[in-house]
């Protein structure tokens, strides 16, 4: 049922849309930028983005801001042809999300406006107000969860895609500033975990899950063996762990020279999702997913980094990769 809902290639996603600004040329730092780019952000619209350029369908359920950023969020999704049916404009004190960040690995610095975070103002009108009859998978990312109301609206999301019969895909996507306190915060990740058919998240994150960041893998594991039927356990240039019908499958990375660190998660999701979505098999998948991250991690920005299905391609016929597994 999982694979078949993805291979709908029509995706629901929920959470953020931001801005990005980064310094220009690459390499700057933002004490000493005098030109800023800008681009569309934010994880969940990172993800659609990836998805829509790789060929699948993808919609955006959150909210945002009635203002010029917003407005130019609203502009950067349908330029990605991201549907917008389900992005609710909000007024009042509430601000969609802006990002600072460098394209640059040393001594990186990427600074995020999330006070009064217009997605988090996402309510349970919002989601009950979805077809989800319409799409063939549900997606979301850990920060959906990082305060009300769209926590409740978006547990509230997962019932109502559970009882349309979708797939609901997680990306535990922890970031500690978006949370009141650490403990709140693997309580509530956790309960996000226990409900999906697919995780994905990295090392770190699924050993904070657990509470020891050693534990890590034996909580992939767990959750593959109890709630999951499918878990992606990341290890950075050490590649990923993938746990699927009853099969641990190690891949490597397509080691590239990075210009920064931000983005590789959300490619990643997309180019795997699409790679799935096609049919091809699950070590393959991950593998693209991979090559999708670390594409994204070469080149300026983060939703305009995201390959096309050409550049995909290209990238893994040139590359001499992938890297042995741990």
């Amino acid at each position: 049922m999982i694979l078949d809902g993805i291979k709908k290639r029509n995706f629901l996603v929920i959470g953020r849309v931001g801005m990005d600004l980064y310094p220009d040329p690459a390499g700057t730092s933002i004490a000493e930028a005098s030109t800023m780019a800008v681009g569309m952000g934010g994880s969940s619209a990172n993800i659609a983005a990836g998805l829509v350029k790789l060929g699948c369908q993808s919609a955006l359920l959150t909210s945002l801001s009635d203002d010029a950023v917003g407005w130019y969020c609203e502009g950067q999704l349908d330029q990605y042809g991201i549907d917008r049916t389900y992005v609710k404009r909000i007024t009042g004190e509430f601000r969609t999300s802006l990002a600072v960040t460098e394209t640059r690995l040393a001594d990186h610095q990427t600074v995020i406006y999330r006070n009064n975070a217009a997605d988090f103002q996402m309510t349970l009108n919002d989601v009950e107000a979805v077809d989800y009859s319409q799409y063939g998978a549900l997606i979301t990312a850990g920060t959906v969860f990082a305060a009300e109301p769209s926590r409740s609206a978006t547990f509230r999301a997962f019932e109502l895609a559970r009882e349309a019969g979708l797939p609901i895909i997680f990306d535990v996507d922890y970031r500690p500033y978006s949370w009141p306190s650490q403990q709140e915060a693997e309580q509530v990740l956790s309960r996000a975990g226990a409900l999906s058919d697919v995780i994905v998240g990295n090392d770190e994150e699924f050993g904070f899950m657990a509470g020891d960041i050693g534990r890590g893998l034996d909580k992939a594991r767990a959750l593959a063996g109890s709630s999951a039927a499918i878990v992606v356990y990341k290890m950075g240039p050490e590649g990923a762990v993938t746990f699927a019908n009853q099969q641990e499958i190690r891949t490597g990375i397509f080691p590239v020279t990075a210009l920064k660190p931000t983005g590789a998660g959300d490619s990643f999701m997309a180019g795997w999702l699409a790679s799935l979505a096609e049919g091809r098999e699950m070590r393959d998948a991950v593998l693209r997913g991979s090559a999708c991250a670390s594409i994204v991690v070469a080149r300026p920005g983060c939703a305009p980094a995201m390959p096309v299905m050409a550049e995909l391609e290209t990238f893994l016929a040139s590359h001499p990769g992938p890297t042995d597994p741990c």
